[in-house]
C-alpha cells in the first residue's frame, strides 16, 4: 500500500512537514513559544526540564530531544538555549547531528543578548526553513516506512473490551503489511509476563521484555514506594478497572497477535519491523513523546473516560469504546468502537474501518487533538512515572 509523503535528506518519510523550534530547558521554553508564534508553519514544544538534572536524566533528556528533532514529520529545527542549563545548546545540537543530516541551526539566548535579540535570530532561521519546507513536493512511499504509536489512557473496562482489541487488528495489519508498530506502558505490561514472553521471536527478545517489567517494578519498591499507588488511577477506578493486572490484560490487546520483534529502551530510535515493544511509563504524555522520538510518525490513543492530549509533531487519533463518552467527547474523539460492545460490529470490521481513518490522517487529514492544537509534553525520569 503506498500513500505521498515528504522524503527527508536521511532517507525517511514524513506525514507532516513541520519546522520545529526545540528548547533546551524551561529556561529557553518561553523564548521558543515566542518564535513559534511569529513564523506561521512552525511549533514547538514545550520543556519543563533539562536542567538540575542528574547523569541519567541528562541522558533521557538529550535522546527523547534529539529523537524528536529527528522525527521524519520535522523538515528542520531550531534549537534555542539559554547557556546555563545541563542541556547546552551545543550538547543537543551534537546530538541531533548523530541521528539525522535534516536542516538545523541553534540560537543560545545569552549570547544573542537576551530574548529579542534571540527571537529575531531564531525567526529568520524558522523562516528560511519554512520558506524551504515548502518547496518540497510530496512524493510516493510505502506503508512499510510507517511507524505506528499505540497508547490508551484514561481507561475504563469498555478500552480492554473494544476499542484495544479494534487498536490490536489495526497494528496486526500493519505489521502484516510490513510496517511497524510499537506497544508501549511498561507499567501496564505487570501480570501479562507469560503472555507476552512466548510471542517473542526469540530468547532474547522475550529476556529483554521480562527485564524491563520486573526492573520497572523494582524501582518504585527500591523508592519504598508501590506502582500499584497510582496505578490504575483515580479515573481508572471510577471508570470499573479495579487492579493494575486487570488493566494490563486489556491493555495489551493493542499489540494484537503478532510477534514480538524488538524491546526499545525509552525514546529509542525505532528501527526493526513488526510489532516492538517501548520501554516507557504509564503516564500517556511521556509515553507517547517516547515513541514519537523513536520515529513514530502517526500515534492512536485509546480512552474510555475519554482524553483530550495531542502531541505537537505527530497526529494523535483518539478512539473510544464507551459510547457515552464518543457523545460526551464529539471534539476529542476520532473514531467510535462502542459497536462492538452494543454487538452492532466486529472488532474485524472496526479494526478495518480504523485503519481507512488512520490512513487518511497519513495522507493528510488532520485529527481532532491536531486541528485543536494541542501539544502536550513530558518526559520521564530516574525516579518515573507510574
Amino acid at each position: 500500500m503506498k500513500f505521498k509523503g515528504y522524503r527527508r535528506p536521511d532517507g525517511k518519510i514524513g506525514i507532516r512537514n513541520h519546522v520545529l523550534i526545540l528548547p533546551c530547558s524551561f529556561c529557553a521554553s518561553e523564548t521558543a513559544r515566542f518564535t513559534a508564534s511569529l513564523v506561521n508553519g512552525a511549533v514547538y514544544i514545550p520543556n519543563q526540564g533539562g536542567c538540575a538534572l542528574v547523569k541519567k536524566d541528562l541522558e533521557i533528556t538529550l535522546e527523547v530531544l534529539s529523537g524528536l528533532a529527528a522525527n521524519p514529520n520535522v523538515y528542520g529545527t531550531v534549537v534555542i538555549g539559554n547557556n546555563c542549563e545541563a542541556v547546552q545548546a551545543s550538547l543537543l545540537v551534537e546530538r541531533i547531528k548523530a541521528k539525522t543530516n535534516k536542516p538545523l541551526e541553534s540560537v543560545v539566548i545569552r549570547d544573542a543578548g537576551g530574548t529579542i535579540k534571540a527571537v529575531e535570530k531564531a525567526v529568520s532561521y524558522a523562516q528560511k526553513m519554512v520558506q524551504d519546507a515548502g518547496m518540497i513536493e510530496k512524493e510516493e512511499a510505502h506503508i512499510t516506512e510507517l511507524i505506528l504509536a499505540t497508547e490508551c489512557g484514561g481507561s475504563d473496562p469498555t478500552s480492554g473490551l473494544a476499542a484495544n482489541p479494534v487498536v490490536g487488528h489495526l497494528s496486526d495489519k500493519f505489521v502484516s503489511l510490513g510496517a511497524t508498530s510499537i506497544l508501549s506502558e511498561t507499567s501496564e505490561l505487570v501480570g501479562t509476563e507469560d503472555i507476552l514472553a512466548p510471542r517473542c521471536i526469540n530468547e532474547e527478545v522475550a529476556n529483554k521484555l521480562l527485564k524491563i517489567i520486573k526492573d520497572n517494578e523494582e524501582h518504585f519498591e527500591r523508592a519504598g514506594e508501590s506502582l500499584r499507588f497510582g496505578n490504575p488511577t483515580t479515573g481508572n477506578k471510577e471508570g470499573g478497572l479495579t487492579t493494575l493486572e486487570e488493566k494490563s490484560l486489556g491493555c495489551i490487546h493493542k499489540g494484537g497477535e503478532s510477534p514480538i520483534t524488538a524491546v526499545y529502551g525509552y525514546g529509542e530510535m525505532v528501527k526493526e519491523k513488526g510489532l516492538v515493544v517501548m520501554d516507557t511509563p504509564g503516564q500517556d504524555v511521556a509515553s507517547i513523546v517516547a515513541m514519537v522520538a523513536g520515529g513514530a510518525q502517526v500515534a492512536v490513543f485509546t480512552t474510555g473516560r475519554g482524553t483530550p492530549t495531542g502531541n505537537g509533531i505527530v497526529p494523535v487519533i483518539k478512539i473510544t469504546g464507551n459510547s457515552e463518552t464518543a457523545h460526551l467527547m464529539a471534539d476529542n474523539i476520532d473514531f467510535d468502537a462502542s459497536p462492538v460492545i452494543s454487538g452492532e460490529k466486529t472488532i474485524e470490521e472496526l479494526g478495518e474501518e480504523l485503519f481507512d481513518v488512520v490512513m487518511d490522517v497519513v495522507k493528510g487529514k488532520k485529527s481532532k487533538a491536531e486541528a485543536l492544537g494541542f501539544n502536550d509534553m513530558s518526559l520521564a525520569r530516574e525516579c518515573n512515572f507510574c
